[in-house]
């Protein structure tokens, strides 16, 4: 190690700041000024010996022996105490106060203190949770057989510890760095596995939000196969009927003609059909019924046209693969793998089509590559067709899916295997079936459906009251079925239904005969206990012959298969994940353990809303905290992502211009440094992008907006901003850019993605927006789960009120919700229910003094290293205080020329030191934008500018010329425990040591990368997105 390594090292220890900043600065020979950081605009101001009051309120606990102790915004954030007073002083400031006054403009700033009841310095977490529990009771849990689409299951108890309770899988990241993600990537790649071997599809993604925003997208997917050319869309009336809402919905804006109904039959399909795109069905149906669609697909496909099925993945291990009778879509939702009702989510959508239509296909692809080794390894395919990469030219604007939820799934194949899922699934049709022949033969009811996988519609006798119906089955039974028709109802069975729940059925039905009576008259061909489905639509073909599902299923191997795939990813259980734009912080325990408490965890979506009275009650207060947080008067709880929630609220900005008029009004400005997302939800809701330019410093070009503005003043329908920018600065003019728009007719809609630099100091309804979404699983502590689960809520001002979204089947009154409320936006009506007690608690626990202590101590994180390291890379954009936000960029540009290093290379070299790297190359190319949040350390964040520092030196080495450019440290990064014991080291230009030790905390505590770099080249080149193929017995 160099001697500036070894001053690293010392620099490294815990009594630091002040005179050790001032040692780093004074030995750098690389230094871009000749003085530090904070002397170079002015003399560093004099600290005095005690700090004011705001930085004493930084840190207070409690005022009262009587007060509780667990108090939780000093376990939430990451500094206190001198730490605070520390980063201060290498900053420039002697108080939190005047350092906040330079950084938020003055004019956006709240008037007044954030208040949250019931406590505004926050509840306890004893408090908080005695608090959730007493709203959790007030939820009824009955047993539901209301199946459309939701169905019950058993969580395996191992997979519910060892994953959805486990933080190192529930705090990473999307895995675009895959050197340090291949555990999740290979459990992701078996979720495909699984829905390509049962849909009988070549090609399935890595989940999706939901079924309703799966059949959206596939939709959209008919749509652009066809280049927008065709409009019409056929949809089967028997399938879901939350599904076809989100459809109608978002085919409105596109143009599409949706016909409710089947193509009609004709001899001459190539011109009778000439501008259909396709048709929808469902399989097996919403009332239960199971056919075979071969007929359908021929014509269809006569004609160029698509077929897409919606389906279940339980079925379809019984039933015929949809792609055997000619299905080009097959989507879903996998939620009955073994994940909870959720009063609606978040569940895992899967999505499988040809390998023609691979790259149109929505959503993220696992796929096989190799790395520098030549090992095989996983990594994110074909990411070119994404929105960040598209923009507005993206076939589709999703970005957070259901990783945490479809690794779930695939460990619940993966446990049961091909012969348990089967069974479980011959279980459920055989007392469907034994269900259907005490009904038929023995009670005055009848079932109209004579095929069935799991869910019979059965006509009342004597034309009986549904709604009686139902009620005397609550009321006698505590069983919940569903309403088909005003004297039709359905029943919906499933893996937890015991030999009790089966006579209780037979009960609420009057059947004269018992289970026992009823399975006697069954033909038990299957292993003497169950039925086979009918031959026209049997399965014909075995299921996932694949190893991978025939190794683990005792819970001790399970067990070591889920710690094996954890071993290998980076997640915040590990080390900061300094993320710029995403958040990365705390996921408390007291937040995410309630959202496996049965009173949460078992409602059905569609359960008699008197049963879900907890839920409204958190949901309201929830909806009214956020709401006040972001200075609106309304909120929508129902996106379950951000992208859904930037999709929600301009749907809700065009339908209240519609209702004024002003539904001409399309063109949507969007500054080039917006998240993709931006362009592309704006698109998606028929909306033309018109591009707003930036100016050098990274802000709004208002010349460029004003000229803009005026020139669409006529169509103008909104604009969309992000606050703080994505450049990292809290922009001076963002009041003037929103009265130009507004001066000319359209709506402010803010980005919520940067609103933890926001909470208490201002408020987008303070700055002049109309609306905004926030990020849940960023702002407010939803975990980000590897790629998902996220909750997109979005906060309106009172004339955009009346527009939220509404749903089809659940009366949404008591979020305010009306008329004219716009069609829902997913399937479920409260979106991701069962996460909201996450940021509920929270909200509650800091209360409005904490939220808004976590947003100063982020800011102070942010500005404390850029201070540590403006002396070793440059810095893009700060505001005229040299100060940023909640984050910033670091420059990699310069140093291609001079040393031939680029970002790329120092966010896979700092996996040598154990961390995940930065934001790279957004919003500008060739940068890494560092965003810390306020639940790290100092000692983190020494531990992190350390790693950037002596990779520095790293560089200089290369432009010195002592180190060659194509070989070097930082150019064969990542380097893993098996590229460091190779034998023949010769070729390299660094030792062993220099590669796998860089600093000396490393010997002690290092997360390993488990492969070198990824050829990303060779991945998209020779795609392969399944598990690998079983080998032969000849083999």
């Amino acid at each position: 190690m160099s001697s500036v390594g070894r001053s690293l090292l010392m620099a490294s220890k815990a009594a630091r700041m002040a005179s050790r900043v001032s040692a780093l600065r004074a030995s750098s020979i690389i230094s871009r000024s000749s003085a530090p950081i904070a002397l170079q605009s002015s003399a560093l101001r004099t600290v005095s010996a005690t700090f004011s009051t705001s930085t004493k309120a930084l840190l207070a606990t409690t005022s009262s022996p009587l007060d509780p102790l667990d108090t939780f915004i000093r376990r939430h954030n990451g500094s206190t105490g001198p730490d605070v007073d520390s980063m201060l002083k290498t900053v420039g400031y002697s108080s939190v106060d005047a350092f906040i006054s330079d950084v938020v403009p003055a004019d956006i700033r709240r008037p007044d203190e954030l208040q949250i009841s019931p406590r505004n310095d926050g509840l306890s977490e004893s408090q908080a949770t005695a608090e959730l529990k007493k709203i959790a009771s007030k939820n009824k849990v009955l047993r539901s057989y209301i199946g459309q689409g939701y169905f019950g299951t058993y969580t395996p108890p191992a997979i519910q510890r060892n994953i959805l309770e486990s933080p190192e899988w529930y705090t990473s990241y999307t895995p675009y760095q895959p050197e340090i993600s291949q555990g999740r990537l290979e459990s992701l790649l078996n979720f495909q596995t699984v829905v390509s071997d049962l849909t009988g599809l070549p090609v399935a993604n890595a989940s999706l939000l939901d079924e309703g925003t799966a059949a959206a997208e596939a939709v959209i997917m008919a749509f652009h196969f066809h280049r927008e050319k065709r409009k019409t869309f056929y949809v089967d009336p028997n399938i879901y009927p939350q599904t076809l809402s989100v459809v109608q919905s978002r085919a409105k804006l596109l143009g599409i003609n949706l016909v409710v109904g089947l193509p009609p039959a004709t001899s001459n399909p190539k011109e009778d059909y000439k501008d259909v795109l396709g048709a929808m069905v469902q399989y097996p149906a919403a009332d239960g019924s199971v056919q075979n669609w071969s007929q359908l697909a021929d014509t269809l496909h006569q004609s160029g046209s698509l077929l897409t099925v919606a389906s279940d993945l339980l079925a379809l291990t019984v039933l015929e693969a949809p792609a055997k009778f000619g299905a080009d879509i097959v989507f879903g939702n996998s939620q009955r793998f073994g994940v909870p009702f959720g009063y609606g989510g978040p569940h895992a959508a899967f999505f499988a089509t040809t390998d023609g239509e691979m790259r149109k296909m929505p959503g993220r692809l696992v796929g096989k590559s190799k790395d520098r080794l030549g090992n095989p390894a996983f990594r994110l395919a074909l990411q070119t067709r994404e929105q960040h990469i598209r923009r507005e030219k993206a076939t589709s604007n999703i970005c957070t899916a259901q990783a945490l939820l479809a690794n779930m799934a695939a460990m619940y194949a993966v446990y049961h295997g091909p012969k348990g899922l089967k069974d479980i699934a011959l279980r459920v049709h055989t007392l469907t079936a034994a269900l259907a022949t005490a009904i038929n033969e023995s009670s005055p009811h009848s079932v109209a459906n004579s095929t069935y996988f799991d869910t019979l519609t059965i006509n009342l006798a004597n034309g009986q009251s549904a709604d009686e119906f139902l009620a005397k089955a609550v009321k006698d039974f505590e069983i919940n079925l569903a309403k088909q028709g005003e004297s039709t109802v359905s029943v919906s069975l499933d893996e937890t239904v015991s030999a009790t729940d089966l006579a209780d059925l037979f009960k609420v039905f009057g059947a004269e005969i018992t289970p026992e009576e009823a399975i006697a008259k069954l033909n038990l061909s299957v292993d003497g206990k169950f039925i086979a489905p009918p031959a026209e639509v049997a399965r014909t073909s075995e299921i996932l012959p694949y190893d991978v599902f025939h190794k683990y299923h005792t819970e001790t191997e399970l067990l070591r298969y889920m710690h094996l795939l954890q071993s290998k990813d980076i997640s915040l259980a590990n080390s900061m994940i300094p993320l710029g734009s995403c958040t990365m912080k705390l996921n408390a325990t007291t937040e995410m353990i309630p959202i496996t408490w049965p009173e949460f965890s078992n409602i059905h979506p569609f359960a008699p809303i008197d049963q879900a009275q907890g839920y409204a009650e958190l949901t309201s207060q929830l909806e009214k905290d956020l709401a006040h947080i972001t200075g609106f008067d309304a909120t929508s709880l129902q996106p379950n992502s951000g992208a859904q929630g930037e999709y929600t609220g301009l749907r809700v900005i065009r339908q209240y211009l519609e209702s004024i008029g002003q539904s001409h009004r399309n063109i949507c400005l969007i500054p080039v440094s917006a998240h993709g997302t931006n362009p592309a939800s704006a698109a998606m809701a028929g909306m033309k992008v018109v591009a707003v330019k930036c100016t050098s410093n990274g802000e709004l070009d208002l010349k460029d907006l004003l000229a803009k503005a005026e020139k669409n003043k006529d169509k103008l329908g909104a604009i969309m901003i992000t606050y703080p920018s994505t450049f990292g600065v809290f922009e001076p003019t963002v009041k003037k850019a929103c009265e130009i728009v507004h001066e000319r007719g359209g709506q402010v809609y803010m980005d919520g993605a940067n609103m933890n630099a926001q909470i208490g100091l201002t408020s987008p309804g303070t700055i002049g927006a109309d609306v905004c979404h926030l990020n849940l699983h960023k702002t407010f502590c939803i975990p980000h789960g590897g790629g998902g689960p996220g909750v997109g809520p979005i906060c309106v001002k009172s004339h955009l009120q009346p527009f939220l979204p509404g749903h089809k089947l659940v009366d949404m009154s008591s979020s305010g919700i009306t008329d004219q409320a716009i069609q829902s936006v997913c399937s479920a009506p409260w979106g991701s229910a069962s996460i909201l007690p996450i940021p509920w608690t929270y909200i509650k626990l800091t209360g409005g003094q904490g939220l808004t202590k976590a947003t100063k101590i982020a800011l102070l994180n942010a500005n404390y290293m850029k201070a540590r390291l403006a002396d070793y890379y440059p810095i893009l954009y700060t505001n005229e205080k040299g100060l940023c936000g909640h984050e910033f960029i670091i420059d990699m540009r310069p140093f291609k020329a001079t040393s031939g290093i680029e970002a790329i290379d120092i966010a896979k070299r700092l996996q040598d030191y154990g961390f995940h790297a930065p934001t790279m190359s957004f919003p500008v190319a060739n940068t890494l934008m560092i965003e810390p949040t306020e639940s790290e350390s100092l000692a983190e964040l020494d531990r992190f500018c350390d790693a950037m520092i002596q990779i520095r030196q790293e560089i200089k080495a290369i432009e010195d010329g002592k180190i060659p450019q194509e070989n070097n440290v930082l150019k064969n990064s990542p380097h893993t425990t098996r590229d460091i014991i190779e034998s023949d080291w010769s070729d390299r230009p660094y030792t062993r040591e220099e590669a796998a030790y860089p600093l000396p905390y490393l010997k002690e505590r290092k997360a390993w990368p488990t492969v070198t770099r990824l050829d990303d080249t060779y991945g998209d080149l020779n795609l392969f997105c399944t598990c690998d193929p079983p080998k032969l017995d000849a083999e």
